[in-house]
């Protein structure tokens, strides 16, 4: 008796580390719930506004996720360019459960909706599509930049990343470039410029390129994102306002 009762204590004291080292994992990144960061677009000289939010927790197939939001819209004369991206990462992991897109561009209508299974590395799409991942930990283009924002690197080098839950779309290549001081509507950043190389066939043609000006402190806040959207052109989205619920909103230095 006596055995099975240190033997339960046993189990439940390990269990209670276990918990506890699972939320101070999350409470580590520099993101969580209710952060929400909104930017001022520019496509083709047209002005847009672009929006990251983080909503939840919300259960995906028994797990605990962070829903990442991305929603973009611009208008190109009479025509209206958007791009809507979801995400449902678990943050204990850094793996992606679920990833939703839905894009209205120029000339073209995209939608996309994928399962992914990190224990099981494979990934379904709607469309039917399916195939192996390269790795447990997954990641979608939306949660990818998320993970960016927890890394740490000296200037100048590269990191190789096989993340993509398609495996035809890794390696994923992370170069920090350096420092600069950015100046946003949101105030005045000194920042890590860091650029991503992904592979895309579909949207790029090959290889993508994605540079992003990240707060050089413990929020890791994108203060600048450029990139291209097929058929629209560059885009370039700068921090307008960082709301009150956002991790670090209280630390944003306004000049």
């Amino acid at each position: 008796m006596m055995t099975a009762i240190r033997l339960g204590l046993a189990v439940a004291a390990f269990a209670a580390v276990a918990s506890e080292a699972r939320a101070q994992a999350s409470t580590a990144l520099p993101f969580a719930v209710g952060e929400r960061l909104v930017y001022d677009g520019r496509v083709r000289g047209i002005g847009g506004r672009g929006t990251m939010w983080i909503a939840g927790p919300v259960v995906v197939r028994g797990v605990p996720t962070y829903e990442l939001h991305f929603d973009f819209t611009a208008r190109v004369g009479p025509l209206t360019v958007s791009q809507k991206s979801t995400s449902w990462l678990d943050p204990e992991r850094m793996a992606a459960m679920r990833f939703e897109k839905r894009e209205r561009h120029l000339l073209a209508r995209r939608d996309e909706s994928v399962e992914l299974f990190p224990d099981e590395r494979r990934w379904r799409a709607n469309n039917g599509d399916a195939g192996i991942s390269p790795t447990s930990a997954p990641l979608d283009e939306l949660s990818f930049i998320y993970f960016v924002r927890t890394l740490s690197s000296a200037s100048d080098s590269t990191l190789r990343f096989d993340r993509h839950f398609d495996a035809e779309r890794s390696p994923t290549l992370v170069r920090m470039l350096g420092r600069e001081q950015v100046s946003t509507p949101a105030g005045s950043f000194n920042t890590v410029v860091v650029e991503m190389r992904v592979r895309d066939p579909q949207h790029y043609k090959g290889e993508g390129t994605i540079r992003f000006s990240i707060s050089d402190d413990r929020c890791r806040i994108p203060v600048r994102i450029e990139s291209n959207i097929p058929d629209a052109g560059n885009v370039v989205l700068t921090l307008a306002d960082a709301g009150p619920d956002t991790l670090c909103s209280a630390r944003l230095a306004r000049r």
